[in-house]
């Protein structure tokens, strides 16, 4: 995402200093709100240091349909995150639990699902089933990469059919929701998690609140589509905090590798 040296809380305005923010986990200390994150900073805060291998680093997306100006878009995205897609996939430990992880950049094109982000996401958990271990995604989209139509679409029936995979081989997935994980990427693999988790007040649905107003005709209720709105709803498993995340994934490894050791 850049080197900046001040960083602005997109709610309350406040400018916090990038250094102290690291601190806070990226939490603004006057109001509360998330920052979102690089998978530089996702993988440097929940893995163990200098554990994590990446996978598939080289790969980057193509104008395969002549879309206007998407060549340009993506080098503008490559630049300005630093990286060459909008998921960063590989191997590390947490807390001496061996782990694949997946990452989602909304920097990079608001972390839309294009065809490369589809077959990293496939590769990872075909590397996961063939070494036994479980999964983590940490999803933030904006939901398919309109410039790839229906390549784009065709990414959540591949992405559903390797974790089903995974699942068959009796190997958990887990994922934290982060805001937004919204579109396509919320209607396949954000969803199919054996653990469901968010972070507080994350944007989570398919189309856009006032997408749906203007469809049903009616006013939505307040904190519709957010984390907590789900979780009283059912459909999430919980709310993690930021500073806990990394006990808590460390304890969902924990918990798998006893029961695959006892043979469960």
């Amino acid at each position: 995402m850049g080197l900046k040296f001040f960083s602005k809380c997109k709610k309350c305005n406040t400018q916090h200093f990038s250094m102290f923010l690291k601190k806070t986990y990226y939490i603004c200390n006057k109001c509360g709100v998330y920052f979102r994150l690089s998978p530089s900073q996702r993988i440097q805060m929940l893995l163990d240091k200098n554990s994590f291998n990446e996978i598939d680093g080289s790969f980057s997306s193509k104008n395969i349909l002549d879309f206007p100006n998407y060549s340009e878009k993506l080098i503008k995205a490559e630049k300005s995150s630093s990286k060459r897609e909008a998921i960063t996939t590989g191997f590390g430990e947490i807390k001496g639990n061996p782990v694949a992880v997946a990452v989602m950049n909304p920097g990079f094109m608001m972390g839309s699902m294009g065809f490369v982000v589809g077959e990293k996401i496939t590769r990872l958990v075909e590397y996961a089933i063939e070494r036994r271990l479980a999964v983590i995604m940490i999803t933030a989209s904006g939901g398919a990469r309109m410039q790839e139509g229906i390549f784009s679409l065709m990414q959540m029936a591949k992405t559903s059919s390797v974790i089903r995979k995974l699942n068959e081989k009796k190997l958990p997935f887990f994922t934290l929701l982060t805001d937004p994980t919204t579109g396509g990427v919320s209607a396949s693999f954000a969803m199919l998690g054996n653990v469901i988790v968010a972070e507080p007040e994350a944007l989570i649905g398919f189309a856009g609140p006032r997408v749906i107003e203007q469809t049903i005709g009616q006013e939505l209720p307040e904190g519709f589509q957010r984390s907590e709105f789900l979780m009283d709803h059912g459909q999430i498993d919980g709310i993690v905090q930021r500073e806990e995340q990394r006990l808590y994934f460390a304890r969902l490894l924990e918990i798998h590798s006893k029961r695959f050791y006892m043979g469960g």
